[in-house]
């Protein structure tokens, strides 16, 4: 198969043309995964917040209607909307349970450096920080796992990003792994990792945003009110969905242009012995 030169700008161009052209159909998906979603929160939001393992636990569990959200988006991207089985979130195939066993191998550890970074700096006092204050051996033992496990949450978030279009590969119920997207994206590795960092990046700042100014606004209109963080995290949801959608188009794109995947066809051979 004759490789294949991804531009930046194509990539970002097509992928948000494509989720806004859809983006009736996008309120059409999303509805119950946006739901289930907000149900997680708010089931979340009366654990008790001692320590960070409930917020984590809350993230883990929220990927299951992420993962619904993530694998009819992708199949709308590379198939139309008439190959849907059934709306998202009102049920689980092997197809969903073959996507989040992708995702796991692509993005376990990055998460669990994730999850390990988070729960060391929660335990390190800010004061030791203070400059002629001598930390205690246990917190200065503390502070010597932060930046490797900074550097190594960092290393594998950027090779989670390029292998992660191969997640659409198990959307049309093609064979995929880390190891063939890497293969596949030789010559292509920092194309796909700026753009669907751009993407993620910009996702995550447009929802921080909506949440700050809706807050804002929920609070003057509400009050310190419990409805006024329900609304704000209603719409933030949604906002991360978007973001979301985004990203599914760009890596059903990436994987498309990468492979020259056609329904029908199936992975050329040339992509199959790579994996």
């Amino acid at each position: 198969m004759p490789s294949v030169k991804l531009r930046f700008s194509e990539v970002l161009t097509e992928s948000f043309g494509f989720f806004f052209a859809n983006i009736r159909l996008f309120f059409h998906l999303v509805t119950i995964p946006w739901i289930l979603s907000l149900v997680i929160r708010l089931i979340g939001s009366q654990m008790p917040r001692e320590s960070l393992i409930p917020v984590l636990a809350e993230k883990l569990i929220d990927v299951v209607p992420m993962v619904t959200f993530m694998v009819a988006w992708q199949r709308v991207v590379l198939l139309g909307p008439h190959r849907l089985d059934r709306l998202p979130g009102l049920g689980w195939s092997p197809r969903e349970t073959a996507f989040l066993v992708h995702l796991m191998k692509i993005g376990g550890a990055t998460f669990l450096l994730l999850c390990a970074f988070i729960l060391t700096m929660g335990e390190v006092d800010p004061a030791a920080f203070t400059a002629g204050v001598p930390p205690d051996p246990e917190t200065a033992a503390k502070q010597t796992l932060l930046a490797p496990l900074a550097s190594a949450f960092i290393v594998s978030a950027l090779i989670a990003l390029r292998v992660s279009f191969g997640l659409a590969a198990t959307s049309v119920d093609e064979q995929g792994s880390p190891v063939q997207s890497w293969a596949l994206s030789r010559g292509n590795g920092w194309v796909i990792v700026g753009s669907l960092f751009l993407i993620s990046f910009a996702g995550t700042m447009v929802t921080a945003a909506a949440v700050l100014l809706l807050l804002g606004v929920m609070r003057g209109a509400l009050g310190a009110d419990f409805a006024s963080y329900v609304v704000t995290w209603t719409f933030a949801l949604l906002v991360s969905y978007a973001g979301n959608g985004v990203l599914a188009t760009a890596q059903a794109i990436i994987f498309r242009s990468l492979t020259g995947w056609r329904e029908g066809v199936g992975l050329p051979a040339a992509a199959l012995e790579r994996g």
